[in-house]
């Protein structure tokens, strides 16, 4: 602030030095003075021009932020400061890769009347290695990044492929960035494998993604030095609970037990403990564990492999919740009323002793069928009963509040003993499911509400409203469907609730309830609580996962520190900061799921070419529309030009495209009959035609790519409730 002040009051650009002698900064301080003109320089802050003075970025008109690059080659320079979007075209994106930190200035307008840009400087480089694949024109080597925001192709000389051949796929070290008059240039440093190889598409997501998928050495150091078992210093002051017969229930395929539950009748209500794994007794704040855990933010889950936020000797053995073997937990002993409202509830560190790892099938089938039950699960039957009972109260407690409760089907990828998708089949959620979800709710809102109480810093779990334009146009789309959102300017969740109860048996309802779900915001972590929307709960926290999810581990060092009287500051960052990295790596960890789920399905339809399925509208653009298919929940793309002969205009507020001619509606959540026209394994992209209207559906052969050539357009935990909430 001091340097801004004093090129403020010069009022001219100065050199670093003069500006050191004006500020009487000595020699013992010169280094940090430069140092931290170096930082301003890499922040945007500061510019250095031809003559070497420094000047202030504001005074020249220029912005500072973030390059982000399109498919299509053009790209936006998204200031720092939230003004416009600049629009950069192909040869400004020329100069840059996408995630470049850059300073740039308005030129003008575009023929779309958007603002114009030009890059002025790179600040900062954002892309080291790129994971691409390898291709060969006239001996000419370039790779083409599976992230096709970067847009340029990267040339390998040919004393820099190393054993690399075209066609695999490989990672790439930048050893020169591009410029306006020359390509980026590359060298091969790692050789992953030929693109259809069984689990490629993982190896691909974690370096597209920037996923950290091997622990570091410290990290590992430290957890080879973990006991295997529950010593008896790890006991003390701590409440013996072994004799509650505490169960954990999950799907057959989990492998983590990170909560148990334990329920009891209490007069006319319940007792109702919620045990979690204590992770942070054994990572502490700041030491290697917790720097690799927070690095990764998240466990990511994709189909037949799992990347552990900490080292499987922590998240599958000793803070995993086995039965018959005593764990170190966390727990909310919480007690609810027969109307399902929580009286009371108090945390405490314990030492627990699972009796059961039962299954959501298993405990359905003892609660639809107790003759099913299998013979060491009968014991606990009274137990289960219990639990069934509170879910209930829980279940109308939740409605009476006027929790959103959308109905979504999720679907499940199955492999052969290859790794390829033999079928897709819908999950079944039955009321197990439901079950612990509502116990996990139950313990993650007295989590919050201790914390708020306390008033300890924390990160909650935050769920805004709809924003003013996304509420204003779910509003006239619900005036044409003759509908109104009760709530005015700031509806509420029991607002809609209520519209949901009402349209439930209405024709067009999965249109409705579509059209209401995208009008909400995403959840994110927040120090600041401002309620969780959709849950209709006025403060909401993560407690429940501190094996998979650091927000949560967060949250027990929090409420450790409210029970020891003391207050825990988090090392290396603000709680703010903290919040903002947990989001992200969570939109992360959802972004590389998701490709590689679509690589996968794209795979599975190949041998579809040519036949035809129903499926739903599930999107509406102007160059289209998606569908997504009945029992695969496979997207594809019917362009305009195969919606029929006519002229169609997108109307964004039906959530439609319109015939000019012909009056033909293709609306969101609209059903239709498509063929499958082609699958391009490249772009992970699959093209649909209409079966009535369809002409002859070839396979299409594999993508190429010219160095010269314009580029080609381009879940959740197992066996866990489907809501991260």
């Amino acid at each position: 602030m001091a340097i801004l002040e004093a090129l403020q009051t010069a009022g001219v650009p100065v050199l670093p030095g003069d500006l050191a002698r004006d500020m009487a900064v000595d020699a013992r301080a010169r280094e940090g003075f430069f140092g931290r003109i170096d930082a301003m320089q890499r922040d945007g802050q500061l510019l250095i021009n031809r003559k070497g003075e420094l000047c202030v970025v504001a005074k020249l008109g220029l912005v500072t932020g973030v390059v982000q690059g399109h498919p299509d080659g053009f790209g936006f320079l998204v200031p720092d400061d939230g003004s416009a979007d600049l629009f950069l075209g192909p040869r400004e994106m020329h100069k840059v890769l996408h995630g470049d930190r850059v300073t740039g200035r308005r030129t003008g307008t575009d023929k779309r009347g958007r603002p114009e840009g030009e890059i002025v400087d790179v600040l900062e480089r954002a892309n080291r290695t790129v994971v691409g694949r390898l291709y060969d024109e006239h001996g000419i080597g370039f790779v083409v990044a599976e992230n096709r925001r970067i847009n340029q192709d990267l040339l390998v000389p040919p004393e820099e492929r190393g054993k690399a051949k075209p066609g695999d796929v490989v990672v790439v070290e930048i050893i020169q960035q591009p410029s306006p008059q020359r390509e980026a240039i590359a060298r091969v440093i790692e050789v992953l494998g030929g693109y259809t190889d069984p689990g490629m598409e993982i190896e691909i997501a974690l370096r597209k993604h920037d996923l950290p998928h091997e622990f570091s050495g410290a990290a590992r150091k430290q957890a080879d030095k973990l006991p295997k078992t529950v010593g008896d210093g790890d006991r003390a002051g701590r409440v013996d609970i072994t004799g509650l017969p505490l169960v954990t229930i999950d799907g057959e395929t989990a492998k983590d037990f990170d909560d148990a539950v334990y329920c009891e009748r209490k007069g006319k209500g319940f007792r109702l403990v919620v045990a979690i794994a204590d992770v942070s007794h054994y990572v502490r704040d700041g030491d290697a564990l917790d720097r690799d855990g927070r690095d990764r933010g998240t466990s990511v889950y994709f189909p037949r492999r799992v990347i552990p936020m900490l080292p499987e000797v922590l998240s599958n053995e000793l803070c995993s919740l086995k039965p018959e073997v005593d764990r170190l937990c966390m727990v909310c002993d919480m007690e609810v009323n027969a109307d399902g409202a929580i009286k009371q509830y108090k945390f405490y560190a314990a030492v627990m002793h699972s009796r059961a790892r039962l299954t959501y099938t298993q405990v359905w089938n003892c609660l639809s069928d107790e003759k099913s039950a299998p013979k060491d699960a009968k014991p606990l039957l009274p137990q289960l009963k219990n639990l069934y009972a509170l879910y209930h109260a829980l279940k109308e407690a939740r409605e009476a509040r006027g929790a959103i409760d959308f109905d979504t089907t999720e679907m499940q990828l199955e492999f052969d003993v290859h790794g390829k998708i033999v079928r897709i089949v819908p999950v079944v959620r039955n009321d197990a499911h439901k079950l612990i979800e509502e116990c996990m709710l139950a313990a993650n809102v007295c989590t919050a509400e201790y914390l708020h109480k306390h008033e300890h810093p924390a990160l909650y779990r935050v769920h805004e409203g709809p924003t003013p334009e996304k509420l204003a146009i779910l509003r006239e789309f619900l005036a044409s469907c003759a509908l109104s959102l009760p709530g005015g300017e700031d509806p509420t969740a029991t607002d809609y609730a209520k519209l949901l109860l009402t349209i439930k048996d209405r024709p067009d309802y999965a249109l409705l309830q579509t059209v209401l779900l995208r009008s909400l915001q995403q959840a994110q972590y927040r120090p600041e609580n401002v309620g969780h929307f959709g849950l209709s709960y006025e403060a909401y926290a993560h407690f429940t996962s501190p094996i998979r999810r650091y927000p949560d581990l967060l949250v027990h060092r929090a409420i450790k520190a409210v029970i020891a009287r003391k207050q825990y500051k988090p090392s290396g960052a603000t709680w703010a900061e903290l919040g903002v990295h947990c989001s992200l790596t969570e939109r992360r960890a959802d972004e590389a799921t998701r490709d590689v789920e679509n690589w996968l399905k794209c795979y599975f339809m190949q041998d579809k070419v040519g036949e035809t399925f129903d499926g739903t509208i599930s999107g509406v653009t102007g160059f289209g529309v998606f569908v997504t298919l009945d029992e695969l929940n496979i997207d594809g793309l019917v362009h305009v030009t195969e919606l029929g002969r006519d002229y169609f205009h997108f109307d964004q507020g039906r959530h439609a495209m319109i015939g000019e001619r012909s009056g033909r509606v293709f609306q969101l959540a609209g059903r239709v009959r498509v063929k499958v026209a082609r699958v391009d394994l490249e772009t992970t992209k699959i093209d649909f035609t209409l079966a009535d209207e369809a002409v002859a559906a070839t396979p299409v052969a594999p993508a190429t790519r010219t160095r010269y050539s314009e580029p080609l357009a381009r879940s959740n935990r197992p066996g866990k409730p489907r809501a991260k909430r």
